[in-house]
């Protein structure tokens, strides 16, 4: 038996990120078949999205940003400047000192 457990973490932020999109359509006035329409994406589906389902698609939640005019941030969300610990982990790596070559010998 393969049990798929979704860590808490992942879930609450899923819930949060559902609840933000379903206010963000509820602030533009769109229905939820209008929204589901514009997505592409089926009105159960756009439901599930509301709520935070693991279980969706990245690329529906993407279509989903799109008609909300939201799409730009998802291409920041792992971005560097909001990666401190990949920062950290890139800093280590950094030379300890930087010697110049010496030419003509």
């Amino acid at each position: 038996m393969n049990i798929k457990i979704t860590p808490f973490p992942v879930a609450r932020a899923l819930k949060k990120f559902g609840e933000d999109l379903k206010n963000a359509r509820k602030r533009r006035r769109i229905t939820t078949n209008l929204a589901a329409e514009r997505a592409n994406v089926s009105r159960a589906t756009l439901v599930k999205i509301e709520k935070g389902d693991g279980g969706v698609s990245m690329g529906a939640y993407a279509k989903v940003l799109f008609i909300l005019g939201l799409i730009s941030h998802l291409s920041d969300l792992a971005d560097i400047k909001h990666d401190k610990l990949g920062q950290v982990f890139d800093a280590e790596q950094l030379p300890k000192r930087i010697r110049h070559k010496k030419y003509g010998k």
